[in-house]
């Protein structure tokens, strides 16, 4: 099935059971976040609050709150898309077979710049402000898809969506005018504004919030630099992802909302705090300022937002969609990698756990670790696997039953044969985030 909004899917999680209304008012500032908290806790459905103190939108969180229904959502695409990404098949260039022919289609962008969608205009204090943590430096949008485009290759087949966090009012940011634009190490929206920076001009950046799952998905997926998420939003939905332009500016023609702004060279100002995917504070930062020019709204457009703190939260299923999609690709790119395993109990990107082959010196009488110390830094310079902070890397031999999904066993056997004094390395002033409280 292939979304054409969130309210679409949100009617398909209602007709079969998977999402409850909430009718009575609520409030943005913290009750909101403990409702999800505890439904979500319960492995509970869909959360639509239809009655959101201090705006006129209703708002929807818990929507991936559960791998069984985050795969329900992507029931009639999930195989598929797994089956692509593992054979590592550019859809653009599978025109050969008309199976193949078809993904191509539902990859490319759709521009609808001669019939664009109705959007209204609103201002940023209408939103729902929705606040998590008692700590919070403020209501932040945590399920936005931020998109940029290269300023040397502009247009849509270079551009990057991604999923980070803005903080929509509070310390000093002009109320209305400013947000908070924060985005770390390894992500595709650094590489566009080092590039403006350069030239001394701002980057153009549209906020995307809501339309179908799928676009939300794109913008957490981590695909190698240079493939656009607009592409995987469009096999993950099975609908080709529409966008127009306005003002300089593009729209997706699906969003619920839409924010408009600029982010100038230099321009930063404090972010945070912020209750993260840790359970702990993020303190306050320098990030970019983005100088909010509109914000756009379809008529009965609705919300949607998370919650994060200690796992497992929402951002977990996630996490374990990306693992089923992507998990099988990455040994295939690593030669003698056997498997990886993000632990999700210590928040994805601290904790590594895999498994490696040693095949470098089959002759000698005694055994010490070789291929797999080369395995190792392969793994810490691939992608977002760079962002670990520890990693456990066993060898296959020594157990070909081994699976680093049995988190107990792995440290078991990881803990039988540990030689502190050989087996101990250490990289410092690497380029791992800054989510370390």
């Amino acid at each position: 099935m292939g979304y054409k909004s969130l309210r679409h899917c949100l009617s398909d999680l209602e007709q079969h059971g998977h999402l409850i209304r909430v009718k009575e008012e609520v409030d943005p500032d913290l009750e909101m976040a403990a409702i999800h908290l505890r439904v979500n806790e319960l492995n509970g459905p869909a959360i639509w609050f239809e009655n959101v103190k201090g705006s006129s939108f209703t708002s929807v969180s818990n929507v991936f709150g559960s791998l069984d229904r985050s795969r329900f959502i992507f029931r009639d695409t999930l195989q598929s898309v797994r089956r692509i990404v593992q054979l590592k098949k550019d859809p653009f260039k599978a025109f050969k077979d008309p199976f193949g022919h078809m993904l191509a289609f539902k990859a490319l962008p759709l521009n609808q710049s001669y019939r664009s969608p109705l959007f209204n205009k609103i201002e940023l204090s209408g939103l729902p402000q929705i606040k998590s943590w008692s700590n919070d430096g403020g209501p932040f949008i945590l399920l936005p898809q931020v998109y940029t485009e290269d300023i040397e290759l502009p247009g849509v087949m270079h551009s990057n969506l991604g999923c980070y966090r803005i903080q929509m009012a509070g310390n000093s940011y002009v109320k209305n005018k400013e947000m908070g634009l924060h985005y770390q190490l390894h992500r595709g929206i650094g590489v566009h504004q080092k590039k403006c920076n350069d030239l001394g001009i701002p980057l153009k950046v549209s906020i995307f919030v809501g339309g179908p799952p799928a676009h939300t998905l794109a913008a957490v997926m981590p695909l190698p630099e240079g493939i656009t998420e607009l592409t995987f939003a469009g096999l993950m939905n099975n609908r080709r992802f529409r966008y127009f332009k306005k003002d300089g500016f593009v729209f997706s023609g699906d969003a619920d909302f839409v924010i408009t702004g600029e982010a100038y060279p230099g321009e930063v100002k404090p972010e945070g705090p912020f209750g993260d995917h840790l359970g702990y504070y993020s303190l306050q930062h320098n990030f970019p300022v983005l100088r909010v020019q509109n914000v756009y709204h379809k008529k009965d457009a609705i919300w949607p937002f998370t919650i994060v703190g200690r796992p497992p939260q929402e951002d977990t299923q996630f996490a374990q969609l990306i693992q089923e999609i992507t998990g099988p690709v990455i040994p295939n790119e690593i030669p003698g990698l056997k498997e990886v395993h993000a632990v999700d109990a210590a928040g994805v990107h601290p904790l590594l756990l895999a498994i490696g082959s040693e095949r470098y010196t089959p002759y000698s009488e005694s055994e010490k670790p070789q291929e797999i110390l080369t395995i190792a830094n392969h793994i810490l310079g691939y992608g977002q696997l760079s962002l670990a902070k520890y990693l456990f890397i066993g060898c296959d031999q020594d157990n070909p039953h081994l699976k680093t999904s049995s988190i107990e066993d792995f440290l078991i056997h990881m803990l039988e044969r540990i030689d502190l004094a050989r087996d101990l390395h250490f990289h410092t002033n690497t380029t791992i985030d800054t989510l370390d409280y």
